[in-house]
């Protein structure tokens, strides 16, 4: 069984955003960028799948600038046994990504796409669904346990009331949650050995898809600083308080 995990470049998360001063975006120079967290759940889903013998290879593939063949290599390094880098300038939105990757996988003919349920930078959580919806197959989203069968996936998603699982027939989709597993951290060794394996390139055009944006980003802005709050002496109080903001 052939696994496909697609990643995505963002910036850190352990990095303070900071906007623009003229409100067009977020300021990208000399800010550090790594792998999306969810995607790197999704990776070492893909990983221990392939561990317990229940996939053969794993393939990792990026779309976005050159700079995300590192990203690629990161996946390599984990474990992962090839990449493919789509390459495209500027902001590439969901329903052009899930474009893009369904094109990847009529060439690959994966038997599962496991990805993050979403970006950390955007928070769309649209592409899983949408990838789902281009080609027809089952999905099974938020997922917090996966558990492979004979022509079948077992997905155990987290929704409002609690847990739920679906049995999807293969070929599927899985978008990963948080408490699916704690990614591996790459070894030196392993470091090493993902500069040699092999990363294939090619371009949204090659593909015969068109990344135009849909969308314009009219203006970015910092979040309101959360003001400071004030302390009631009794319920009366408090209850004047909330009336005089305008809550009850």
């Amino acid at each position: 069984m052939k696994l496909l995990v697609p990643v995505k470049r963002v910036v850190d998360y352990n990095v303070k955003i900071r906007v623009k001063p003229d409100g067009t975006g977020v300021d990208l120079a000399n800010v550090k960028q790594s792998m999306n967290p969810f995607d790197e759940i999704a990776v070492e889903e893909a990983l221990r799948l392939k561990e317990a013998g229940k996939a053969t290879e794993v393939v990792v593939v990026s779309i976005g600038p050159a700079q995300a063949t590192e990203t690629l290599r990161t996946g390599l390094a984990m474990g992962a046994d090839r990449g493919i880098l789509v390459k495209a300038e500027g902001r590439v939105e969901p329903l052009a990504v899930a474009k893009v990757l369904a094109k990847i996988v009529e060439q690959e003919k994966p038997d599962l796409v496991i990805l993050g349920k979403q970006a950390i930078d955007d928070d769309s959580n649209q592409t899983g669904q949408i990838l789902g919806a281009l080609l027809g197959w089952a999905q099974g989203t938020f997922a917090s346990k996966v558990v492979v069968g004979d022509g079948s996936v077992d997905v155990t998603r987290e929704v409002d009331g609690g847990l739920q699982t679906v049995s999807l027939k293969l070929p599927a989709i899985v978008t990963t949650d948080l408490r699916l597993n704690e990614p591996r951290y790459a070894s030196l060794p392993n470091i090493m050995k993902a500069k040699k394996k092999p990363i294939a390139e090619t371009t949204p055009e090659a593909l015969g898809v068109d990344v135009s944006p849909r969308l314009k980003v009219l203006n970015t802005a910092e979040p309101s600083k959360r003001q400071a709050g004030i302390k009631v002496a009794d319920a009366a109080e408090l209850v004047s308080k909330l009336k005089e903001a305008g809550v009850l």
